[in-house]
């Protein structure tokens, strides 16, 4: 049994891998990893439509599946201790704050650019990355 959590995000949009970047620039505790949703990982650990929707980041926290603004505020308040009063946001409609979430994920190639393969980790970065 696999005692950490899971990030999935879309590896060829920038916006997506800023975002990861900037959660293994924090130090992500241990029981938190990080891959592409078009890797193997995820074809192996998610159902098809979770992996083909790749404007949802999706975060498996303690066996449950996040997805849009539910998964972002989760990763950053599992991320830091100083992150935990976003979760106040939870209390907005889940409807409103996906739709921001994907009023920004509908645009994210437009507006920060895609890559044309996914990212490959660094040496100090494998620990984090499936």
């Amino acid at each position: 049994m696999k005692n950490y959590d899971v990030i999935y995000f879309d590896g060829l949009c920038n916006l997506c891998d800023g975002f990861i970047s900037f959660i293994i620039g924090l130090n992500p505790p241990k029981n938190m990893k990080v891959t592409s949703l078009q890797g193997e990982y995820a074809a192996g650990h998610l159902e098809e439509s979770h992996r083909l929707n790749l404007s949802s980041v999706i975060y498996q926290r303690k066996g449950q599946i996040l997805r849009e603004s539910t998964a972002v505020l989760w990763v950053l308040s599992d991320l830091k201790w100083y992150f935990k009063p976003l979760l106040i946001f939870l209390i907005l409609p889940r409807f409103f704050r996906d739709g921001i979430y994907k009023g920004i994920a509908n645009n994210r190639y437009r507006l920060f650019g895609k890559k044309d393969t996914c990212r490959l980790p660094t040496p100090e970065e494998r620990e984090t990355f499936l």
